[in-house]
């Protein structure tokens, strides 16, 4: 884990609650509480448009050209903040304390034993009853091409221990790229693992399955799971199995076989986390997406060493998403990247700890590009 001490000059900042100026975002609702969320939309020359909310700090619309230079929105979501704060299936949204899951809904750490919020059976996913996605983020900074967005996740927060900070900022790059760097800080020993959950589907959103699309992900293991989509702690080789997607695959090809690992539970298909092939914690390339039929091809790069394929297993036909559109079953696809599912429980994987005064650094780069 990407870690380094952390500056004075920086907490003292934070903790005078200095944020540089910022330009107003777009009304996008309120809370339930009743306090404003803002829309904001980044872009660049070449067509490609990203629109965020400070609810949740989550990506509501990315539009991206098809290889004829058609856009289309490519993310799953809904036409107002209403729709996110009424959902549960995380659209576009950072998640956190904890993204993915822990067993049990407990951990040890420094001799303590904490036990954090269930929300899926006696396991907790994505932070808990009320994670980072049902939060409202402080706007930090904001122009044409970036906004930053903060979050204090306060001691004992759904469970877990320290005064956490986060920081995600997103940048729309003149190369078709929307990049974030996320940084996090604590000022008591805590667990962390933050990503973001957006819904992608290269044909455009509301636009049937994504079966038809080509997967390439860039790892030789993945994290056996047992009930409740928990580790059991072995990393297994791809090798024979339908988890092999080191070269571009069809992503229906496998997802209906009767591998045992995509038949866990009553929801079949893809939701494993993979064990990037990097020695190290710079950029490299994790996974491509590439959508025949549009021609869009997504590049999913990082610094983490996991990412989480899922492929809408969950989704049910029925929701009503932007514009009306009824997204179906398998109608996207999740790239989460991250540590792994269970670290604190799971002492052979990458630690997830983060110690009073460090500071955690990860970037993720979503980069659209066409073939024809």
């Amino acid at each position: 884990m990407q870690i380094r001490p952390i500056m004075a000059a920086a907490t003292l900042l934070l903790s005078a609650g200095v944020l540089e100026a910022a330009m107003t975002g777009k009304p996008f609702g309120k809370t339930p509480e009743g306090k404003a969320i803002e829309l904001f939309t980044l872009k660049n020359e070449k067509g490609m448009e990203v629109s965020v909310m400070t609810w949740g700090a989550t990506v509501v619309s990315l539009k991206v050209p098809d290889k004829s230079g058609k856009i289309d929105d490519v993310v799953l979501g809904h036409d107002n903040a209403e729709g996110y704060i009424k959902d549960t299936a995380f659209f576009g949204a950072v998640v956190g304390r904890y993204g993915n899951r822990i067993g049990g809904s407990h951990f040890t750490l420094d001799g303590h034993e904490y036990r954090v919020t269930p929300n899926e059976g006696p396991n907790s996913l994505h932070g808990g009853k009320r994670g980072f996605d049902k939060r409202l983020w402080t706007v930090v900074h904001a122009d044409d091409h970036t906004l930053e967005l903060r979050y204090l996740s306060k001691d004992g927060e759904e469970g877990y221990p320290g005064n956490l900070t986060v920081t995600v900022r997103y940048t729309v790059t003149p190369y078709n790229e929307l990049r974030l760097h996320y940084t996090v800080t604590t000022d008591k020993d805590t667990v962390q693992n933050i990503t973001n959950h957006s819904y992608f589907n290269l044909a455009g959103a509301g636009n049937g399955n994504v079966l038809d699309q080509d997967i390439q992900i860039n790892g030789d293991k993945f994290t056996v799971v047992g009930p409740g989509f928990i580790p059991t702690g072995e990393l297994r080789s791809v090798e024979g199995t339908p988890m092999d997607l080191r070269k571009p695959t069809r992503i229906g090809a496998g997802i209906d076989s009767d591998y045992q690992q995509l038949r866990v539970g009553s929801h079949a298909g893809y939701d494993h986390n993979w064990v990037l092939n990097k020695k190290d914690e710079d950029l490299s390339l994790a996974a491509r997406v590439h959508d025949p039929k549009s021609g869009r091809v997504m590049e999913v790069l990082t610094t983490q060493p996991g990412v989480q394929f899922y492929t809408g297993n969950f989704l049910d036909g029925k929701t009503v998403g932007k514009g009306g559109k009824v997204y179906a079953y398998r109608g996207a696809l999740c790239l989460e990247t991250q540590h792994f599912p269970d670290s604190p429980n799971q002492p052979s994987f990458p630690t997830t700890e983060l110690k009073a005064g460090q500071t955690f650094e990860s970037t993720t780069v979503f980069r659209f590009l066409t073939a024809k």
